[in-house]
């Protein structure tokens, strides 16, 4: 059997690459220059492809006690912020999405008002110093620990699962809240999976509560510690000084180590869930 491909096919798929190229060229040209000899990153001769592979940045980087602080700073933000996040939008959802919810509307009507006006930057930095949140690992959870976009994505999805089968369990003798557990959550497994990796991406590249909130440089996220060495040039004496005899690294090639480190438990994680991240957005964005 022949395989036809028609002009407008041949066009997306040219178009297709072109964008792909397009986004992994930073990824490779930071790749080459992170590998590749100090010489040839100081003449600017590196494009693709790496010239006097080394490994001399990642060493480097990874010898620097600061990277680790702010992965396990990371991590824990990450692990405990998606955790509760998505808690609170399930909880925060599921009674939305019950039609006979007692002033359900007005409850819909003020989340979609919070998506639209906030308190601002200095109210807010008053109410979390007030709760004396500053500078504990609380600051980076619960500003923003549910996002009004994806609650409303979430009860849409709830309300597209078959009334027939919660009306099942209703008769097996399930309450609401086993209802909830035994029933829609199984049922919800892509839309849970899609909205905590959105949390997880948030929270993994949150720096901007941590420059606000947080002073003690034990508790920085890796995102601001990538951003005081690519930004500022803040380089220790352990990250500058290569494991290797007297070689040094080279400023531009250290950086970009920094960012791919950084960047590669997302790109890592992703592809495990996503065949359903479509499912996960679109099912929930169906109903209005």
């Amino acid at each position: 059997m022949k395989l036809r491909i028609s002009l407008f096919d041949s066009i997306n798929y040219a178009l297709l690459a072109l964008f792909a190229c397009a986004m992994l060229f930073p990824f490779v040209h930071m790749l080459a220059v992170s590998i590749s000899a100090s010489e040839y990153v100081l003449a600017n001769r590196i494009s693709v492809l790496p010239r006097g592979i080394n490994f001399d940045a990642y060493v480097a980087v990874l010898r620097d006690e600061r990277i680790a602080i702010g992965y396990r700073n990371t991590i824990l933000y990450v692990v405990l912020g998606t955790s509760l996040s998505l808690l609170f939008t399930i909880l925060g959802a599921y009674p939305l999405s019950r039609r006979n919810l007692v002033f359900g509307r007005a409850l819909i009507l003020m989340v979609v008002f919070s998506m639209m006006f906030n308190g601002g930057l200095i109210p807010t930095y008053l109410v979390i110093r007030n709760y004396q949140l500053l500078d504990t690992i609380w600051a980076m959870i619960l500003p923003g620990l549910v996002s009004s976009w994806f609650l409303i994505i979430m009860r849409t999805f709830f309300q597209g699962i078959p009334k027939e089968i919660e009306e099942s369990g209703k008769i097996d003798g399930l309450s609401e809240l086993g209802n909830l557990l035994r029933i829609v959550l199984p049922l919800s497994v892509p839309v849970l999976l899609t909205i905590s990796l959105f949390y997880a991406v948030a929270i993994w590249g949150n720096f901007y509560n941590a420059l606000i909130y947080i002073r003690d440089a034990n508790l920085y996220p890796l995102q601001v510690v990538i951003r005081n060495i690519v930004l500022i040039g803040q380089v220790s004496d352990t990250t500058v000084s290569s494991a290797m005899g007297d070689k040094t690294v080279v400023l531009e090639s250290l950086k970009y180590a920094v960012i791919l480190v950084g960047t590669l438990p997302v790109l890592l994680f992703y592809p495990f869930i996503q065949k359903h991240f479509a499912q996960g957005v679109m099912v929930g964005s169906v109903k209005g």
